[in-house]
């Protein structure tokens, strides 16, 4: 499948981050990584997620693996200043953009 860099669709349909929005605040979209393990919180992992292991490497107190669907999700939300940064960094990092923050 080839993708169009100026193709804002995600392959849900839902818009994907652009210039008018940047991609920490844009919505959830509906299927998450590990949909029975969702961790309330601002930090999540969507369908989008390629399996990388950059967000497990840079945060991993935060995140984990879901072996059955191949993808990361959050464990745990940061709960010091250290894992805060470490998730905004392997949110900034992340290669498909599936790393979101609300709020």
């Amino acid at each position: 499948m080839v993708v169009n860099p100026t193709d804002r669709d995600g392959p849900d349909g839902s818009p994907r981050a652009g210039p008018d929005q940047p991609r920490a605040t844009r919505p959830r979209t509906p299927d998450m990584a590990d949909p029975t393990s969702k961790v309330p919180g601002r930090f999540y992992v969507d369908d989008t997620c390629i399996d990388c292991d950059l967000c497990r490497e840079t945060a991993p107190e935060n995140f984990r693996r879901n072996d059955e669907d191949r993808r990361s999700f959050v464990t745990r939300q940061p709960a010091s200043p250290e894992e805060e940064a470490a998730c905004e960094s392997a949110l900034l990092e992340c290669p498909v953009e599936a790393i979101g923050r609300d709020g």
